[in-house]
């Protein structure tokens, strides 16, 4: 039986998309059990290539592991996953670590009815994006439980050089959404800037490396020709509503919202700022 005091030895995995393959490989590479599924099961290959088992369910897999992370897409899909009943097949003392961007409630919501299985829910949300996962350098907020979030810390130092204890559950959506309203604010900003200069007749490439020396310099423009609106909607979408939970008004979140409905096909390059 699992204790808050029982190291983790064995983690499981939901969700082994873009994000969740390089963390599996990650942990086993740091001497980690892990065991992991996805609802594609054609993803079975590469987390085996990795050195990981694969079970064909999320319920298979509850009592594979000390800890879980789950790694889908948003609020549905975890709540989606909750709801086949995984909290009731966990093991006393399991920590369920969600790494998915979902609203704050959500996380809260999925504690309370965990507690009472003595499964322990956190969120774990990741910065930095796809590129940092490959390398292991992603930053982790945590929300949840002190001890807890100790307990876990070896886990997420697989695959995270910064690991940021935000506060109680929840906290560490709020601070990913904070994340998010300035880097897609920085890619508005930064397709508008070169799309003048290049208009204007400016070689963007000079534009571009002499900005990075500026206090305009931000990561998005750093990597630039890696970031797509893929993700920005949904991402607008809840902090939306975590804004209306708050009864504060975000005038330029929902303008950035509307614009990255716009620039969603996009893939950002350096010779294509069309406006």
């Amino acid at each position: 039986m699992n204790t808050t005091a029982t190291a983790i030895r064995a983690v499981g995995v939901i969700g082994a998309g873009r994000m969740g393959q390089p963390i599996i490989g990650h942990m086993v590479r740091k001497g980690f059990t892990v065991v992991a599924t996805d609802i594609d099961a054609g993803k079975r290959e590469a987390v085996v290539t990795r050195g990981a088992g694969w079970l064909d369910s999320a319920a298979a897999l509850a009592r594979a592991g000390d800890a879980i992370l789950v790694c889908v897409g948003y609020d549905r899909e975890l709540r989606e996953v909750m709801a086949a009943g995984l909290l009731r097949d966990l093991a006393h003392g399991t920590i369920v670590a969600v790494m998915s961007t979902v609203h704050p409630r959500t996380v809260r919501e999925l504690a309370d009815l965990a507690r009472p299985f003595g499964v322990h829910v956190v969120d774990s949300t990741v910065c930095r994006g796809g590129r940092a996962a490959d390398e292991g350098t992603l930053l982790s907020f945590v929300g949840g439980d002190p001890e807890i979030v100790e307990r876990l810390k070896p886990v997420l130092a697989c695959f995270c050089t910064d690991i940021i204890h935000s506060g109680g559950v929840g906290t560490a959506q709020v601070a990913k959404s904070a994340n998010n309203m300035l880097m897609w604010a920085c890619l508005i900003a930064n397709h508008e800037a070169l799309a003048l200069a290049k208009r204007s007749g400016i070689d963007v490439e000079v534009l571009r490396d002499a900005l990075l020396k500026t206090g305009a310099e931000n990561a998005v423009l750093r990597h630039w020709g890696t970031n797509t609106m893929a993700w920005a909607e949904d991402d607008m979408e809840i902090i939306q509503s975590m804004a209306n939970d708050a009864g504060i008004g975000l005038p330029q979140a929902g303008l950035n919202r509307e614009l990255c409905r716009m620039l969603k096909p996009k893939k950002f390059r350096l010779d294509e700022y069309g406006v």
